[in-house]
């Protein structure tokens, strides 16, 4: 089951007097983990090397380092943890020490590895797109079983002249027994569709 970040997080070693600072953040699409990577680049660092998964999508950047020395190893880091919808930034400011390509991987992943293992994560729960229309008479107590549950969404309700209708978000394990408690809330007047 892969994971995302909580929160913002940030990590910081110097290797053979180069100073590698790392950078993480939860990230729900590619443009929101540019904007992170943009917000928090360095223009006086000598390398900012970055890499982000959102589902199926993903990028990475060497920024100038050889290569698959720095890009590649951070992403590398991201799937080493089990991580999806994160950006990870990886600044370097140069301490006059070559560190050879070997070097420069083992340093930007590290560095990465470092960042993700120390940040607290939360699960990505697969959801499926469902909905339902309620009548006025079990739409107060439907809403307040769904309220109790991080595992069940309400996305928008519609309402009209008999009840609402209910746009949910349903963790995959669960899609069954919510249509089970939604037929038996409204004695098989309600269902529950995929979409």
């Amino acid at each position: 089951m892969p994971f995302t970040l909580l929160q913002p997080c940030e990590y910081s070693e110097e290797i053979r007097k180069s100073r590698f600072v790392a950078y993480a953040a939860p990230v729900t699409s590619a443009e929101q983990a540019q904007a992170f990577i943009s917000q928090h680049s360095d223009a006086n660092a000598s390398h900012n090397c970055w890499a982000w998964k959102v589902g199926q999508q993903y990028r990475f950047s060497d920024d100038g380092e050889p290569g698959g020395t720095a890009g590649r190893p951070i992403l590398s880091a991201i799937e080493g943890q089990d991580c999806d919808q994160v950006a990870v930034l990886v600044i370097r400011w140069y301490g006059g020490i070559q560190l050879g390509t070997g070097g420069l991987a083992r340093a930007y992943g590290g560095s990465a590895n470092k960042c993700l293992q120390a940040a607290e994560r939360k699960e990505l729960v697969k959801r499926t797109q469902c909905s339902c229309h309620c009548h006025f008479s079990e739409l107060a107590l439907f809403k307040s079983r769904l309220q109790d549950d991080p595992d069940f969404v309400l996305e928008s309700e519609t309402f009209d002249a008999e009840g609402a209708t209910l746009q949910l978000a349903v963790a995959d394990a669960r899609v069954d027994e919510l249509a089970i408690l939604l037929a038996d809330m409204s004695q098989g007047r309600a269902v529950l569709q995929r979409q």
